[in-house]
C-alpha cells in the first residue's frame, strides 16, 4: 500500500466525504465499509450494484473516491464520468479529482474542460489560479523533460514499494511484501500487508542485492513504517509510523489511528531508543520526514492546523535534542492540494510531490531552490519521463546526479515501484556574431554581459576580432545578453537556451547612437533607457530597476565629469501630496543606487515631482488605460553640465 494514501485518504478524508446512505442493505453495507476507508472492499459492493443497473448520484461519488485514494486514477475516471453524466452540477473538488483522472488516462483536452469549470466555481483557491496562469502548462512541461533516464530499480515487488532513502551502500524503503514474520495483519484500504522498512545493498556494478527487513521489532512494529531518513553520521534515523508506541495504539477523537514522526538512535548495531517527536499529536498527521544537507532542518508533510490545503510541507529546527516550533512553508509551496514527500538535494533544492499544481495526472515531482536567507523560490514540475499520467513522488538525488523515486505507473511489477534516476548532463553555449545593423561590418572590442532571468549578472566578456563572443550556459535557462559598444546604442535582449546539448545562437546587430551627450539632454530618451520601474507605491529599487541603471551608470563612468539631475514623476492616481512624497522617495533612492555602485554623490541632484508634470490627459478623474497612466510614471536624467 501507500502510505501517501494512508496520509491523505485514511487521515484526511475524514469530515470531508459525503457521509452515505441509501435505502438498499447492500448499499448501507458498502457505505459502511467505505465510511471505514475500507475501500476494496467497498468498490467490489459498488460495483456489483452498478452492474446491475443502479445508478445513484452519491454511490458514484464514493466509488470514484475509494478509486481515487487508492491512486487507482484511471479507474476513478470512470466512474466520476458517470458521475457527471448524471448530474455536472458537483462541488469544485470533484471537478478538479475528475481533471486529475482524466490525465491520468491522457484525455488532457477534457481534463482542461474540467479546471476551466474548477476555476469558475473554486473562487480564490490557489489551484485555480496556478492553472489560469499556466494554461500552457503543458508546453513548459515538456521544456523541462528530458532531463533524466529512468530504470526499474530491480527490488520491485508485486505490492507496494516505494519512499527510498540512502544509508551508506545502502538503499531503504517502505515495502507491503509479505515479510518473513509477517502476521497475516492486513491493511482494509488496500487489502495489501501493513508496510514494514527494508534495505538492499547496492552492489558494486550499481545493482541492487536482495532486500531484507530494517532495523528489527523496534522499528518495524504491527502497523504502518515508512520513509525513514538518517543523520549524517547514520545514527540517528527519523521515521514515519501509525499512532503506535510501547505495544499502545493511540487515535484521534474520531477513533482513527493516525500518522507521527519518531525517532530511533543506533547503539552497536540494534536500533532502539524509538521516541515520538514533541511536535506529534493524535489529532492530526505527521508523515515523511526529510533532513536538510547540514542536518539542522527537519521538513515534513502534515495536515496539523494551520495548513492551507489538504496537506501541507512543514519545516522545524532541530536544536540538539529538542525541536523548534513548526513552521508551515507558505503558498510559494503548499496548495489547497497535496503537498508530501519532501527532500532537500545537497545543493538545496527541495523536490517534493503534489496534486495541487499543473501536471501531467496524479502526484507530480515539483523542484524549488531555496535561497540562502530560507525563502524559497517558483516551483517548477520536474517533467517527463520522471513525472508521469499517474502517481510520482518520494524523488532523492545526490550531488552526482544519481538518485531515486517512486511511481504506480502503467509497466511496474506491483502496485507502487521504486526506478533509479541518472540526471543527463547537458552543456550548451550562447554564441553570437556582434555587427553594425546597416552595415554588416562586425564590432570587436564590444562589451557583452550575461544577466541570469533575475537580472543578476553573471559574467561579462569582450567580443573578440572577429566580432564573435561566447558564454556556456545552462540548458533550458533563460538569460538577458546585453551589448555596449562605442557610438552605438547598448542593446539587450532575452534568449532562452536549449534543453538539449549544442549550441544556441544569439547574433546582435547595434545600431548607430542617433543623438550625442549634450546639456539639457535626457540619457533615458537619448540612450532608449526604459522606464525605471517601481513596485506600486514603493520606492526600493528593484532588480528590474537596477537593470536599466546599469546604463545610466555606464554612461557616467565614461564621462565622469558630467553633472545629472534625476527627476521622479508618478501617474495622478493617489492624493497629489503622497504622490509628491513618493517620487521624492524614487528620486533619492536613484540616486543611492548611482553613488553605492561608484558615481560621486557631488554630481548628482534630484527632485520627484509628483503628479505635476503628465505627459498627457491623464488627470484626477480623466479614466485611462494602464498603459497611459504608465507612461506619466517616469524617470529622466538630465545633463546639467559637461565640465
Amino acid at each position: 500500500m501507500k502510505i501517501k494514501t494512508l496520509l491523505y485518504s485514511t487521515l484526511l478524508i475524514v469530515g470531508f466525504l459525503q457521509q452515505g446512505y441509501s435505502q438498499k442493505s447492500q448499499v448501507a453495507a458498502a457505505n459502511k465499509k467505505y465510511d471505514n476507508n475500507a475501500y476494496v472492499d467497498a468498490i467490489a459492493t459498488y460495483e456489483r450494484i452498478a452492474a446491475k443497473g443502479y445508478k445513484d448520484e452519491k454511490m458514484f461519488q464514493k466509488l470514484g473516491n475509494a478509486y481515487y485514494f487508492n491512486a487507482e486514477l484511471p479507474k476513478a475516471a470512470q466512474w466520476y464520468g458517470e458521475l457527471f453524466a448524471m448530474n455536472k452540477e458537483q462541488d469544485p473538488e470533484y471537478c478538479y479529482r475528475y481533471a486529475q483522472c482524466l490525465k491520468s488516462i491522457g484525455n488532457y483536452d477534457k481534463a482542461n474542460e474540467m479546471m476551466d469549470q474548477f476555476n469558475k466555481k473554486s473562487g480564490n483557491d490557489k489551484r485555480a489560479k496556478l492553472y489560469a496562469d499556466n494554461k500552457n502548462y503543458l508546453e513548459e512541461i515538456k521544456a523541462n523533460s528530458g532531463h533524466f533516464t529512468v530504470s526499474d530499480a530491480g527490488i520491485n515487488s508485486e505490492y507496494s514499494d516505494y519512499g527510498s532513502t540512502l544509508l551508506g551502500n545502502k538503499l531503504i524503503f517502505a515495502s507491503s511484501r509479505v515479510a518473513e514474520n509477517n502476521s497475516s495483519k492486513v491493511f482494509e484500504q488496500t487489502n495489501q500487508s501493513f508496510t514494514d522498512i527494508y534495505a538492499s545493498e547496492i552492489l558494486p556494478n550499481g545493482k541492487l542485492d536482495a532486500p531484507k527487513q530494517f532495523g528489527g521489532k523496534e522499528i518495524n512494529s504491527k502497523f504502518h513504517e515508512s520513509t525513514p531518513v538518517f543523520s549524517k553520521d547514520g545514527k540517528t534515523v527519523y521515521f514515519t509510523r501509525n499512532n503506535f508506541l510501547d505495544g499502545k495504539k493511540g487515535k484521534d477523537d474520531e477513533k482513527i489511528t493516525r500518522l507521527k514522526l519518531y525517532k530511533a538512535t543506533l547503539t552497536g548495531d540494534s536500533w532502539g531508543n524509538v521516541i515520538e517527536l514533541p511536535f506529534n499529536n493524535n489529532n492530526y498527521s505527521i508523515a515523511h520526514p526529510a533532513l536538510s544537507p547540514d542536518g539542522k532542518t527537519l521538513y515534513f508533510a502534515s495536515d496539523m492546523s494551520g495548513t492551507l490545503g489538504q496537506s501541507d510541507l512543514y519545516k522545524v529546527a532541530i536544536q540538539g535534542d529538542s525541536f523548534g516550533k513548526p513552521v508551515n512553508l507558505g503558498s510559494a509551496v503548499n496548495t489547497e492540494g497535496r503537498e508530501s514527500f519532501p527532500f532537500v538535494s545537497p545543493d538545496n533544492k527541495l523536490y517534493f510531490a503534489t496534486d495541487g499544481r499543473p501536471g501531467l495526472g496524479g502526484f507530480d515531482i515539483f523542484v524549488a531552490p531555496i535561497e540562502q536567507d530560507g525563502t524559497i523560490s517558483k516551483a517548477q514540475n520536474v517533467g517527463a519521463p520522471i513525472n508521469s499520467s499517474q502517481d510520482d513522488f518520494a524523488m532523492i538525488i545526490d550531488q552526482e546526479g544519481k538518485g531515486f523515486f517512486s511511481s504506480n505507473r502503467a509497466g511496474g511489477k506491483g502496485f507502487d515501484d521504486i526506478y533509479k534516476l541518472s540526471e543527463i548532463i547537458c552543456k550548451q553555449q550562447i554564441e553570437g556574431l556582434i555587427t553594425d545593423m546597416e552595415s554588416k561590418i562586425v564590432l570587436p572590442n564590444a562589451k557583452v554581459s550575461l544577466f541570469n532571468e533575475k537580472f543578476e549578472l553573471q559574467k561579462e566578456s569582450i567580443s573578440y576580432a572577429n566580432g564573435h563572443y561566447s558564454f556556456e550556459a545552462v540548458c533550458g535557462k533563460s538569460y538577458y545578453v546585453r551589448v555596449q559598444a562605442e557610438d552605438y546604442v547598448t542593446k539587450e535582449n532575452k534568449v532562452i537556451v536549449s534543453t538539449t546539448d549544442g549550441t544556441t545562437s544569439f547574433p546582435v546587430a547595434l545600431e548607430k547612437a542617433g543623438c550625442k551627450v549634450v546639456v539639457g539632454g535626457d540619457l533615458a530618451k537619448c540612450f532608449g533607457i526604459k522606464v525605471i520601474y517601481f513596485a506600486l507605491n514603493k520606492s526600493e529599487i528593484t532588480k528590474e530597476a537596477a537593470f536599466e541603471l546599469e546604463k545610466i551608470l555606464d554612461v557616467m563612468k565614461q564621462n565622469p565629469t558630467m553633472k545629472i539631475d534625476v527627476r521622479s514623476y508618478t501617474d495622478s492616481r493617489q492624493t497629489a501630496k503622497y504622490n509628491e512624497v513618493l517620487s521624492e522617495k524614487r528620486a533619492k533612492a536613484t540616486m543611492e543606487w548611482l553613488v553605492k555602485n561608484g558615481v560621486d554623490a557631488s554630481i548628482l541632484t534630484g527632485k520627484g515631482y509628483g503628479e505635476s508634470q503628465l505627459v498627457n490627459q491623464c488627470a484626477d478623474g480623466v479614466k485611462c488605460s494602464e498603459e497611459e497612466h504608465q507612461a506619466n510614471r517616469r524617470s529622466e536624467f538630465i545633463v546639467v553640465s559637461m565640465e
